[in-house]
């Protein structure tokens, strides 16, 4: 079996960056903890190994400043 291409390793990464902030505006959007609930299930299946409070770090910080 061959190694994954950089390119396309490259293309898949800067989706998923894309995605990622994507449904954090959608999550900051949100009015209901149900909006919110359903957007944290799409993040999950986007990327595994992000957490919800990693996710919403960055939503806080802007809070804040």
């Amino acid at each position: 079996m061959s190694t994954p291409s950089r390119r396309s390793e490259i293309r898949r990464r800067r989706t998923r960056t894309e995605k990622i902030s994507q449904l954090r505006k959608r999550y900051s959007a949100a009015k209901t903890d149900a909006e919110r609930t359903k957007l944290v299930d799409k993040l999950k299946r986007v990327s595994l190994g992000l957490t919800v409070e990693h996710f919403a770090k960055p939503l806080q910080a802007r809070k804040s400043s």
